[in-house]
């Protein structure tokens, strides 16, 4: 079943790459929710070992899909919207994580590199925010806050280790994929943005919700 949705999920991503590449909007945004309907039915499937661990993550992928549509539409209020959504998503992904692993071990040297990363994609951006830069802070607060969670859940949790690589990779594709997302909207407007983030985002999605039945 999981090499099954691993296809699709390829077949579906490669459409909406083709569609946002020839901007058109409508077939987009359904292979786009699809798409997303995919990685959370992927979870659903999935063992549940850690039941707590499984139902903030589901609920966080939830907010993720409405996301994924909000920021699939032009307007500016739908932006927000998609931005809220993505918030909400990445705050369940920290209560997530903290089931598994206390904020006492949060301290280590990968950690302090993820925020010296947040800190300058901030001051990158900044320039370019203006009214978004309240918003974007706080974004970048909590999805910083939600890598460094994913690695400490990576060193410190008891938990078998492919289950442990799986979340850490999949939120640092989380990671990755939102700065791709800002340049979009705020530094430059191409292709390339969406042909990198993309992948990276779904990646990220499907790999956590993998990791929902492989912590043993």
């Amino acid at each position: 079943m999981n090499a099954l949705i691993i296809l699709l999920g390829i077949v579906l991503l490669c459409g909406v790459l083709y569609f946002e590449k020839k901007k058109n909007r409508i077939p987009r945004i359904i292979i786009k929710f699809l798409l997303s309907f995919l990685f959370v039915l992927t979870a659903l499937l999935q063992p549940r070992p850690v039941p707590v661990y499984f139902y903030y993550l589901l609920v966080g992928l939830i907010f993720c899909l409405v996301g994924d549509v909000c920021l699939a539409l032009p307007q500016r209020k739908t932006f927000m919207a998609g931005l809220v959504a993505f918030l909400l998503g990445h705050v369940l992904y920290v209560f997530s994580f903290s089931s598994l692993t206390p904020i006492s071990h949060w301290i280590s040297p990968g950690a302090f590199i993820l925020v010296v990363i947040s800190v300058l994609t901030f001051f990158w951006l900044r320039p370019h925010l203006k009214s978004m830069l309240i918003p974007v802070l706080i974004y970048i607060l909590v999805i910083t806050i939600m890598a460094v969670w994913a690695l400490a859940v990576f060193w410190k949790s008891p938990f078998q280790i492919y289950g442990r690589a799986l979340i850490l990779a999949g939120a640092l594709c989380f990671y990755v994929s939102d700065i791709f997302v800002a340049r979009h909207r705020f530094i430059k407007e191409e292709y390339r943005n969406r042909l990198v983030g993309l992948p990276l985002y779904y990646t990220g999605q499907f790999i956590l919700a993998f990791s929902v039945g492989l912590l043993k």
